[in-house]
């Protein structure tokens, strides 16, 4: 069964990264995969939470949220905190995201990344990742020349979506796609082919070794070639 949009089953959606967005922020990038739009930014904000007050390191930390209207239909802003969806966004954003760090001795101070979703078409929270990178590898820059300690910024994360869908492994999964899966992982990884994250599950049905590791085969791939758009955005 073909995809809806005509894809290959390797294929990546059009993908563009906008660095420097946001005029305001320490960094900030504008990541497109088709139909998910993400803004991300990251700010240097002096001080750091209590567990790492004294210890002269920094921290990086995200925030992940929704506009009403990024989806076909409207939900309501969390006006009360963010709800368990999330939260469970949010820290595997900063869990990736730390793990692009070559140190946190850079200083008490949090970088604090921001991923908000414009428009919603599968895989938001993997587009802030990949975005989000892009826009903390400027913030220790800036960060790195104004306190003169070498930039604390290690190496490029990034992830993408991966699942079987009417019993074809798929990259890079829309909506319609991440909708209909018999089963969907995130991946994450750090260049050049660490693993930080998978999170892998069988919605509709269970699969087989063989299957896991064309799935992760194919995030692979993928993920090689976020990499070489990240490092085309930033200059590298």
């Amino acid at each position: 069964m073909s995809r809806p949009d005509g894809r290959a089953p390797d294929a990546l959606r059009p993908l563009a990264l906008e660095r420097n967005a946001n005029p305001y922020a320490e960094g900030s990038c504008l990541i497109r995969m088709g139909g998910t739009l993400v803004h991300c930014t990251a700010s240097v904000e002096p001080g750091v939470p209590g567990f790492k007050k004294g210890s002269g390191e920094g921290w990086v930390t995200a925030e992940y949220a929704m506009l009403p209207r990024a989806t076909l239909e409207r939900t309501s802003r969390e006006r009360n905190g963010a709800g368990g969806r999330t939260q469970e966004i949010q820290r595997l954003i900063g869990r990736s995201l730390r793990a692009a760090m070559g140190t946190m001795a850079f200083g008490e101070y949090t970088i604090r990344v921001d991923c908000d979703v414009l428009q919603a078409d599968g895989g938001t929270r993997t587009a802030g990742i990949t975005g989000g990178c892009v826009a903390l590898a400027d913030a220790c820059a800036w960060l790195a020349a104004r306190t003169g300690v070498p930039t604390p910024f290690g190496t490029l994360v990034a992830a993408i979506s991966v699942g079987i869908v009417h019993g074809e492994p798929r990259l890079d999964l829309a909506y319609a796609e991440d909708r209909d899966a018999d089963v969907d992982a995130n991946i994450v990884m750090i260049e050049p082919d660490r693993f930080v994250e998978v999170q892998g599950t069988g919605e509709h049905a269970t699969f087989s070794r063989p299957e896991l590791d064309r799935l992760l085969e194919l995030a692979d791939a993928g993920i090689a070639r976020l990499f070489e758009a990240q490092r085309q955005a930033l200059g590298w």
